[in-house]
């Protein structure tokens, strides 16, 4: 366990992310749900700018998704129809506020890769718009998707809304709630 710990820092770099080394496996595990699981290609910055918005560093979270979007923008030139590239795009502008290009940006994965053409990973561009709709404050759009990726088999789990960081937006909200206890084990 130890050294698929370490490979794990090793690979990612999280062994220089001072968040990793107060916090350690937690973090890593909650990362993998998130990052790694749903062949969504995330970068570096981005990673780095949930990081620092989940320890309420404005100005690092900022900088770092500035970093990332100008990485990404790259990315979706070189691929305007791939989905998934879209949709990290859409997480990062709503991580820079960027209300209305995160929406549409997200809406428009979900469209490249829809649901009933890829069961799984159009689910994810549903869960990930979700995301996009929560940090941006819309909790009837992020609600409303949500329930969406629910009501299909999907790798979205009780553990992950009850636990990581990415649903803080929707806490206390009673249809977050109503939707994390129907996913409850039972």
């Amino acid at each position: 366990m130890d050294l698929m710990i370490k490979n794990i820092r090793n690979k990612f770099g999280f062994a220089r992310i001072p968040l990793v080394a107060s916090v350690g496996f937690p973090f890593i595990v909650a990362s993998n749900a998130f990052f790694f699981s749903d062949n969504v290609p995330f970068n570096r910055p981005f990673i780095d700018g949930v990081i620092a918005r989940m320890t309420k560093d404005d100005e690092k979270a900022r900088s770092a998704f500035t970093a990332a979007r100008a990485e990404q923008e790259k990315i979706v030139q070189a691929q305007p129809n791939y989905g998934p590239a879209l949709c990290v795009l859409g997480l990062i502008d709503a991580g820079l506020g960027r209300k209305e290009e995160a929406l549409r940006e997200g809406r428009r994965a979900v469209e490249l890769l829809p649901v009933e053409k890829d069961s799984m990973n159009g689910t994810n561009m549903v869960k990930y718009l979700a995301v996009i709709a929560a940090w941006l404050g819309d909790k009837d759009l992020a609600c409303e998707q949500l329930a969406s990726v629910i009501r299909r088999p999907s790798s979205l789990s009780y553990g992950q809304l009850k636990l990581l960081p990415f649903w803080d937006p929707l806490r206390g909200d009673p249809r977050f709630e109503k939707l994390v206890a129907s996913l409850a084990p039972k």
